[in-house]
């Protein structure tokens, strides 16, 4: 299967290698920046420079997969509707999903935003427990990407798309309440809970969702995601959201974290889905619970968004490729079978096997 690679950044070469290392994908990366095709071209990944989406020339690919930020997801898909290829991306923004949807809804080709971790992931796990229930009383989603070891005053790193976290700080979240579909603030409903003897706070983020609000629409009574975080994080930031005025200067606070807030790679991804209903007459909670720590990954150190996020959408791009999902049109992640998800040879990395050999030893199943 022949893959255009659009955005050459961290997650992107992690799904460049994953995608390379099974001998099933015949990967080209498109991207501006030199050093970072560079570094593809190392492992033996074809490159193309390109300066903007409108350059792209995807014909002759089986698929786009994009993995710039959310802004130019909408660029990405129409130039892949142009040229006739599958499109799928980790975009977290509620508009551009919007768009999109709107883009596949004549296609003959698939187009399947949201692969990532939360979005995505995290949607798989919510719709097969609501599945289980005769009647669905309320779903919560929590997802962090933090640092195993926080040391400032946020105590967070950086760990992702700078793009994308002030996004989901910044925008209005869906969720349902008293079985209707409302919009709330970020940053507001904090909650407080500890998991394996560590204390997290958790309060609203945008995008987290993706279409499960319409999907569970009359089937459940309450419905949120939020994102983790360690406690005292949240006030910081509604301090420079709100009462600094930064969210209506996203280049400054984006500069301004990246000035004092330094990556890392020694990560922890939190997944944490609960499901309250009844079930033969009785109410009951089932809890989905993982941890996923940072490794090395086909001989490659790979943080824990990394894995979670780039082996996210390499499972879906597998499965797809099995004809698992559907292979026209506007693809939710609630289509996606937790079960196949999991068995996966990219979904594996959610169980924590890194192996090159389980990559491969998968290519032929």
């Amino acid at each position: 299967m022949k893959i255009a690679l659009v955005g050459a950044g961290l997650i992107g070469q992690s799904i460049a290698h994953l995608l390379r290392e099974t001998g099933d994908y015949d990967v080209t990366a498109f991207d501006r920046d030199t050093h970072a095709l560079a570094l593809l071209e190392t492992q033996g990944v074809a490159t193309r420079c390109v300066e903007s989406a409108s350059a792209l020339a995807l014909h002759g690919f089986d698929a786009v997969v994009n993995a710039l930020p959310y802004y130019e997801a909408v660029n990405v898909a129409t130039a892949a509707k142009a040229a006739g290829v599958h499109y799928f991306d980790l975009t977290e923004d509620v508009s551009a999903t919007q768009a999109i949807r709107a883009i596949a809804e004549d296609s003959d080709h698939a187009f399947m935003p949201q692969c990532g971790l939360a979005p995505g992931f995290i949607g798989i796990v919510a719709n097969e427990l609501a599945q289980r229930f005769t009647e669905l009383r309320e779903i919560k989603m929590r997802v962090g990407a933090l640092p195993e070891f926080p040391t400032n005053a946020l105590k967070y790193n950086l760990t992702w798309s700078i793009d994308g976290l002030i996004n989901e700080y910044c925008q209005p979240c869906e969720a349902i309440r008293e079985g209707r579909k409302q919009w709330v603030q970020p940053l507001e409903g904090l909650e407080h809970f500890s998991l394996d003897g560590t204390e997290y706070e958790a309060f609203n983020t945008s995008g987290g969702l993706g279409t499960l609000c319409e999907t569970l629409a009359g089937k459940v009574e309450a419905l949120d995601y939020k994102s983790v975080r360690y406690p005292g994080h949240r006030e910081l930031m509604k301090f420079l959201l709100d009462d600094l005025r930064m969210s209506s200067d996203r280049e400054g606070l984006k500069a301004m974290l990246r000035r004092a807030v330094p990556a890392t790679a020694q990560d922890v991804v939190l997944v944490f889905v609960t499901a309250t209903g009844t079930r033969d007459g009785r109410l009951v909670q089932d809890v989905f619970t993982r941890k996923i720590f940072a490794t090395t990954v086909c001989g490659v150190p790979m943080s824990a968004i990394q894995i979670t996020t780039a082996g996210a959408i390499c499972a879906e791009i597998d499965l797809f490729r099995e004809g698992v999902l559907p292979q026209r049109g506007f693809v939710r992640q609630e289509q996606v079978p937790l079960d196949a998800f999991l068995s996966n040879r990219f979904g594996k990395l959610y169980e924590g096997a890194s192996s090159l050999e389980t990559v491969r030893k998968l290519a032929v199943a």
